[in-house]
């Protein structure tokens, strides 16, 4: 089974959709590769470090409802073991971020990459905008600084993203996380862990009454 997950590093929906993921897939008894590809909820540029409460509350109505968003999928963070402190989460550009995302995917790190990411921005306050920042953060997994800041410095990666961008609009993903089984099925939202585990197993058995004999 191959499944291919749009989705933006500072979405908290995917934050928690990668984690349900991550559950319903241990013990899963099929062979499962897993691939993220970028998608951008917001392409405007962000030309300095905002607060993302600031940022968003134009966007949900005013701060109450946006206040309102954030402690509930702040609560359903934290059921799930995920720490979302919006209190510093910085508003952020993410296409250079998924540029390093997948310079880390060739070296066999997309899936560390993305974790770390997450967990600066939504834990720790950092502004996933700045180059050095990224480039830190790529040092923390174990790549080499220097050479994730040369990358980010560069357009290195630029096609690659664009690419991912580009057939999320040819596939119609409007909303993420999105998640691509094969390329016949398509779960949507960060689904409770029994749904998503069912789903999988369900396009599982149909894969298998299907397959040629």
């Amino acid at each position: 089974m191959n499944i291919e997950v749009w989705s933006d590093v500072i979405c908290p929906w995917c934050y928690l959709g990668k984690h349900r993921l991550e559950e319903a897939l241990r013990g899963f008894p099929e062979v499962v590769t897993v691939t993220f590809r970028a998608y951008q909820l917001d392409p405007s540029p962000v030309p300095r470090a905002l607060p993302i409460k600031q940022a968003m509350m134009a966007k949900f109505g005013g701060p109450q409802r946006a206040e309102q968003m954030f402690s509930h999928v702040t609560e359903l963070g934290a059921r799930d073991g995920l720490t979302l402190d919006f209190d510093r989460a910085i508003m952020a550009n993410t296409f250079d971020a998924h540029r390093l995302v997948a310079w880390a995917a060739g070296q066999d790190l997309q899936l560390m990459m993305i974790d770390r990411l997450q967990r600066a921005h939504f834990a720790e306050g950092v502004d996933l905008g700045s180059h050095p920042a990224l480039a830190r953060l790529a040092a923390s997994i174990g790549l080499d600084e220097r050479a994730a800041l040369a990358h980010l410095e560069s357009p290195a990666g630029t096609d690659a993203v664009n690419a991912d961008l580009a057939e999320a609009r040819e596939l119609g993903i409007t909303s993420v996380p999105t998640f691509v089984i094969d390329r016949k099925y398509a779960v949507q939202g960060a689904q409770e862990v029994p749904v998503l585990r069912s789903a999988l197993e369900e396009i599982a058995r149909r894969e298998a009454v299907n397959a040629p004999r």
